[in-house]
C-alpha cells in the first residue's frame, strides 16, 4: 500500500524555521515527481495551494509566495521528501501535505498529483 506520511509541523514565530520530513513508502519508484502543498485554514481542498514540487532529476519548482525562503529536497535511498521553511511569515498558516505522481513532471497543481498524505499543521505567530 502506497503511504506518504508528514512530520516536523508545529507552531513557529514569524521569522522563525521549521523543517517538514515526508517518508514514503509502499511503491516501488524511489525518485517519482514529487511536491508539498498546503490548504489555509476554513479553506476545502480544491483551495490547496501549490507550494514547491521536485521532478526525477531534481529540479525544483516554488510558488512566488515562497521563493527565496523555502526549499524542498530529497533523499532518493530512505526515500523521503524536505522542506526547509525560513523566514515564516503567518500567512504561511496551513496544512501542508506532501504529495507524489505518476509521471515525468512535476507541475504546480494539485489536481495532477494522486498520491497524498494525511498532512501536518504549521501555525506561525506574528
Amino acid at each position: 500500500q502506497v503511504q506518504l506520511v508528514e512530520s516536523g509541523g508545529g507552531s513557529g514565530q514569524a521569522g522563525g524555521a521549521l523543517r517538514l520530513s515526508c517518508a514514503a513508502s509502499g511503491y516501488a519508484e524511489r525518485s517519482s515527481p514529487m511536491g508539498w502543498f498546503r490548504q489555509a485554514p476554513g479553506k476545502g481542498r480544491e483551495a490547496r495551494e501549490a507550494v514547491a514540487t521536485i521532478t526525477r532529476n531534481g529540479t525544483t519548482t516554488y510558488s512566488d509566495s515562497v521563493k527565496g525562503r523555502f526549499t524542498i529536497s530529497r533523499d532518493s535511498a530512505t526515500r523521503t521528501l524536505y522542506l526547509q521553511m525560513n523566514n515564516l511569515k503567518p500567512e504561511d498558516t496551513a496544512m501542508y501535505y506532501c504529495a507524489a505522481r505518476i509521471g515525468d513532471s512535476a507541475p504546480l497543481w494539485h489536481r495532477a498529483y494522486t498520491i497524498w498524505g494525511q498532512g501536518t499543521q504549521v501555525t506561525v505567530s506574528s
